[in-house]
């Protein structure tokens, strides 16, 4: 039996039609998405609750997550690329070693940031961002955060192998599990309970454990491609580890620098008090929900990319591009056009402080607007990262998140203060576009012909 399951799936991958394919595995990972920035904007509003000072702790602690995470979507994109390029070839040997090693080495990952969190705890929440009112609550939260840490990093990992192997709805039934639980937690512990801002920390490190759980089974009992195990870990030695970390280490920088601009941005808030910390923090959480789904389009491509690369179907790779940036640029005129027109009323539901909601609605509307020119970033970057392409995707990673927001930052906050905080993300935004979609081009013109038919009836 499972000898039949490998054509099967290579069947699907590359001969399903790319619109249909693609929107396939999207739609679990854009349900995912989308149930777990409800839980986070929820998680928000219920913060809210407990105060300005609150709500800005999980935004200090936001940025922490982001590092955990960038670890969890090193290993991942980085394993689930090469495996599923090597499915593309129908080995499944070495996308099991590779699905192994990415596992147990984000696993490990985690546990060392347990360990260093807690042993520098105080001077880490200070150096994210924390002002002294903050610092306690911040404190508080982490030290949940920090002992689910292993559980996190490695649930992302499970994650991103199970959608690069195209069985993205088995990672939805993990995530989404753990995200509702999240939801009915956060009140139960942080209200019911009397637990306050320990009870949100709480809930969250639960759900991820569960979810870790249930994600891992999905490996256990045979219901994906690859197959998880400790031998194959080790059996891949230093070269195969190496070759996961370079080709998921866009993603690592990509997260490690959001965490890198969120502790500055954070930084520069604290000068003008805890509302603008608070308002910046759930800017950042509706701007990611709006983009979610765009960004579940991609993650619905990635593996098309991958998977048709390693099989040498090449217009299928370009036509899985195209089709990518146009409707998720769709989307995201939809959904920025509503945050502009609504930004004070979301800002309010949050956190019905005028002075979050002053600061918070202008820095919506430009991130808003800004928004718009995101997914042909995006979509490039993914193809660059999924089909191996380790330099581009790197620089381009770096470009958006880092090379342009860190500076235009500190430039920007010296000479206009506020104003100039809530400019430098989305003037970064415009300036990556230009210098992104050049890549993709150059891209597309260094295709080799294609080394097969894409199925029976020809191409799709």
């Amino acid at each position: 039996m499972q000898e039949k399951k490998a054509p099967s799936q290579y069947d699907k991958m590359t001969g399903t039609p790319i619109p249909r394919l693609i929107l396939t595995l999207s739609i679990p990972s854009i349900i995912s998405m989308l149930i777990n920035n409800i839980y986070n904007l929820v998680d928000t509003a219920f913060v809210g609750q407990l105060g300005t000072s609150a709500s800005g702790a999980v935004g200090v602690v936001f940025g922490f997550m982001a590092i955990i995470q960038a670890f969890g979507f090193m290993f991942g994109q980085g394993s689930g690329s090469i495996l599923s390029r090597a499915l593309g070839r129908q080995d499944r040997e070495a996308a099991s070693v590779h699905a192994s090693a990415g596992f147990f080495a984000s696993m490990l990952c985690g546990f060392a940031i347990t360990a260093v969190g807690f042993a520098w705890l105080d001077d880490i929440v200070m150096f994210l961002g924390s002002t002294e009112t903050i610092a306690p609550f911040a404190r508080t939260y982490i030290s949940y955060i920090l002992i689910a840490a292993p559980f996190m990093s490695s649930s992302l990992t499970l994650n991103s192998i199970l959608r690069y192997e195209g069985k993205a709805a088995l990672g939805m039934v993990g995530l989404m599990t753990g995200a509702v639980l999240n939801m009915i937690g956060d009140p139960i512990l942080m209200f019911g309970l009397g637990m306050g801002i320990a009870g949100a920390g709480l809930s969250t490190a639960a759900s991820q454990i569960v979810s870790w759980g249930i994600l891992l089974w999905m490996f256990l009992s045979g219901k994906a491609e690859t197959r998880l195990s400790l031998k194959k870990a080790v059996q891949a030695g230093p070269a195969a580890l190496g070759n996961i970390m370079a080709t998921g280490f866009p993603s690592l920088l990509r997260q490690g620098l959001n965490s890198i601009t969120t502790v500055l941005l954070n930084a520069q808030c604290a000068v003008y008090g805890d509302a603008a910390v608070a308002a910046m923090s759930i800017v950042s959480r509706i701007i990611f929900f709006a983009f979610s789904v765009a960004l579940g389009v991609g993650q619905g491509f990635q593996p098309v990319s991958a998977f048709n690369y390693g099989a040498g179907r090449y217009s299928r790779v370009r036509r899985g591009y195209l089709f990518t940036a146009l409707i998720s640029e769709g989307i995201i005129v939809v959904g920025c056009t509503a945050l502009f027109a609504l930004s004070g009323s979301l800002i309010a539901v949050f956190r019905n402080d005028p002075e979050v909601i002053r600061i918070g609605t202008r820095a919506l509307r430009l991130q808003a607007a800004a928004t718009l020119l995101l997914p042909a970033c995006m979509t490039t970057e993914m193809l660059f990262q999924s089909t191996g392409r380790r330099l581009g995707a790197s620089f381009l990673s770096a470009l958006r998140s880092g090379l342009l927001f860190i500076p235009l930052l500190l430039i920007l906050s010296h000479f206009r203060g506020l104003s100039g905080i809530q400019e430098a993300q989305p003037l970064s935004q415009a300036l990556a576009m230009p210098i992104t979609v050049p890549f993709a081009v150059m891209f597309f013109r260094s295709l080799p012909e294609e080394k097969a038919d894409d199925g029976p009836g020809g191409v799709k």
